[in-house]
């Protein structure tokens, strides 16, 4: 007979499409994907027992990014909150790149990196184990045919409230009116979550300390403004 999952371990199909390379990397970041990636990264495909022992210091609050793109968040967040961990996932090689190479320019230790399907992460974290998680300007997938491929379903909320402690925010940012649409529609009907906003601002403005990301900065330079949602794990 086989090993029996992980009793925490949710089975999961990847979400991962479209190509996972751009432009030829450069030197050092090549280099660092060999040397330094090794040291700031952890394999999802065993149950992670202690989500705290991954960081040096066992921090007591625990973020996660679902595709942090370029980095300039997610760094951000780590060079303001040393006494927080962050994990970033991002199937991209060069948005990796970029931010293992910020991460050794800023001598960052409270980051771990995974180069695949966040959802890969969240299945093997324990429970109760992210005081928040991040999900910026992920791919809308316009197409009606596509919608199925968005990070944000019915199923992923059950899964991600596993994950994240009550009183855990979920920051969810758009630019596309259907996407906004799409994820408050999952969150409402959700007996795991809450949408606390009271007025206009607060899904208006972004959170306080905001750091841009380069998708929010297309997205203006298109015309398009973003909306900020804030979800609450009950």
């Amino acid at each position: 007979m086989g090993a029996l999952p992980h009793q925490n371990q949710l089975p999961y199909a990847s979400r991962l499409y479209g190509r996972r390379k751009g432009k030829p990397l450069r030197a050092h970041q090549a280099e660092l994907l060999e040397t330094l990636l090794p040291v700031l990264s952890f394999d999802p495909a065993q149950p992670i027992i202690d989500a705290a022992a991954l960081f040096p210091g066992k921090p007591r609050e625990i973020w996660l990014e679902i595709g942090f793109g370029g980095g300039e968040h997610l760094i951000a967040e780590a060079q303001v909150h040393p006494d927080h961990g962050f994990i970033g996932c991002e199937p991209f090689q060069n948005g990796l790149a970029k931010a293992v190479a910020l991460a050794e320019a800023h001598q960052l230790v409270n980051l771990r990196f995974y180069c695949g399907d966040a959802a890969a992460v969240i299945a093997a974290l324990p429970d109760q184990a992210l005081s928040g998680v991040y999900l910026l300007y992920p791919d809308p997938w316009p197409k009606w045919r596509h919608r199925k491929r968005r990070f944000l379903s019915d199923e992923m909320l059950v899964s991600l409230a596993r994950v994240m402690r009550p009183g855990a925010e979920l920051r969810f940012a758009t630019d596309i009116d259907d996407n906004a649409g799409w994820a408050l529609a999952r969150v409402l009907r959700s007996s795991d979550f809450i949408w606390r906003a009271a007025t206009a601002d607060d899904w208006r403005r972004p959170w306080s300390g905001w750091e841009g990301t380069r998708y929010e900065a297309k997205a203006r330079a298109a015309g398009r403004t973003g909306v900020y949602l804030t979800f609450v794990r009950k």
